[in-house]
């Protein structure tokens, strides 16, 4: 914890404005590759990942099979993106948290746990809505 603090005091006037850090198209088009680096890590590096992708994959087919309305798609797009953002900030939390304190330490345990509910609560909620839009679907074309 004290080299984070002393990183911060040494490097507290870093954030000072000047002329080269205007706006650049150029900076944030970057930007975008730095973003889409850290979703491409995400699932090669992720096993979790995987297998919320594969979930995705599924479900879109699942949507074109069954001809599902624009609501619908709505609804799986949010829950959908709502699971691929806990888990990327989960990630992000475990990787930081790894970085500073490489050893077993309860407390950064505890915060893991916080962000590992946070991908369980997102899981569950896609699975509901999920359930909702497709069992009666699956049910309609056993009958």
């Amino acid at each position: 914890m004290y080299s984070v603090l002393y990183y911060l005091k040494v490097n507290k006037n870093t954030t000072k404005t000047n002329k080269s850090d205007r706006f650049s198209l150029r900076k944030r088009l970057k930007s975008f590759h730095y973003a889409f680096n850290g979703i491409k890590n995400l699932i090669k590096n992720e096993h979790n990942a995987r297998i919320h992708l594969v979930a995705l994959i599924c479900v879109i087919g699942l949507g074109i099979i069954f001809k599902i309305e624009l609501t619908e798609w709505v609804a799986i797009t949010i829950v959908s993106g709502l699971v691929i953002l806990t888990e990327l900030l989960n990630t992000a939390i475990e990787k930081l948290a790894d970085f500073i304190e490489p050893n077993r330490n309860e407390k950064i345990g505890i915060i893991k746990d916080y962000c590992a509910g946070a991908v369980l609560i997102s899981a569950v909620i896609s699975v509901v809505v999920g359930g909702l839009i497709f069992i009666p679907k699956i049910i309609e074309c056993l009958l």
